[in-house]
């Protein structure tokens, strides 16, 4: 299967928050120009493209059917969303751009994007680390046929690209792993501490666990900083961690709890992340 590029590829990015405006940043030395599609998009979207130096096209339709490769990166429950607006925009037109799905998603749901666009032209993309603008504190995990092709476009970049092989959503699996012990164990913290302020016992645990060197509320603070105003975005990426989790067999309630606990943190009751 032919996962060739063109000398200077053009790159689409959806949608260009903070991480997707430092993959744009980063691309911008080997693609010919790095485009996002700026209709309905917030005024903080188009100011982060605009430092970016980002090219702006009218929509998505637009920049599927001009890019090489389409990057996207957006809250997990809209992957397969903008996945399938994607295969709308192309679906009357010969383009066949290869699409990294940098999302936080299951392997179920990136191997549906697959079905959607096409499993040759899709790759399995997981970011751990913060948005990377200097090298050495983010790595790009990627799998999937053309997932050699989509990490050469990151070399010498600030982003660390490491290829897990042609499997689809084994990216998303080592993903979902980690997210399970970085955002799903602290999780159970300010869990604990609101059970305890709900019964009336939190200055006896604040006792209790300083005698194991354990001081809660600077614990809780630290989850509540950390998770901050992407409470929201953390519940759905638990839930798509559940899911990979149940999906061979392993218990999934501590994604499924820590994802309530972020939706709370989120002042979100309805269950909708």
């Amino acid at each position: 299967m032919d996962h060739s590029l063109p000398p200077r590829p053009v790159i689409g990015v959806l949608h260009p928050g903070a991480m997707g405006a430092a993959i744009g940043s980063a691309l911008k030395p080997v693609a010919g120009a790095v485009i996002w599609a700026a209709a309905g998009r917030s005024q903080s979207t188009s100011k982060r493209a605009e430092l970016a130096d980002l090219v702006g096209v009218p929509d998505v339709a637009a920049l599927a059917r001009r890019a090489d490769v389409i990057v996207s990166i957006c809250p997990p429950h809209a992957a397969r969303e903008v996945a399938e607006e994607v295969a709308a925009a192309l679906a009357d037109h010969p383009r066949r751009p290869l699409y990294l799905d940098a999302n936080a998603v299951s392997p179920a749901t990136v191997q549906g994007i697959g079905e959607v666009l096409g499993p040759d032209r899709v790759v399995d993309g997981a970011v751990i680390g913060p948005p990377a603008w200097k090298a050495g504190r983010t790595v790009l995990w990627l799998s999937g046929a053309a997932a050699k092709t989509v990490a050469a476009l990151f070399a010498g970049s600030p982003f660390e690209a490491q290829v897990l092989g042609p499997g689809l959503g084994a990216a998303s699996a080592l993903k979902a792993c980690y997210a399970v012990q970085s955002k799903a164990l602290p999780a159970a913290w300010q869990a604990i501490a609101d059970a305890a302020t709900a019964y009336g016992v939190d200055e006896a645990l604040r006792r209790q666990l300083a005698r194991d060197g354990v001081h809660l509320d600077a614990v809780v603070e630290g989850v509540a900083a950390k998770a901050g105003a992407k409470a929201w975005r953390w519940a759905g990426e638990m839930d798509e961690a559940a899911d990979a989790m149940a999906a061979v067999g392993v218990p999934d309630g501590f994604s499924r709890a820590a994802a309530a606990v972020y939706r709370r943190m989120a002042g979100d009751g309805s269950g909708n992340a």
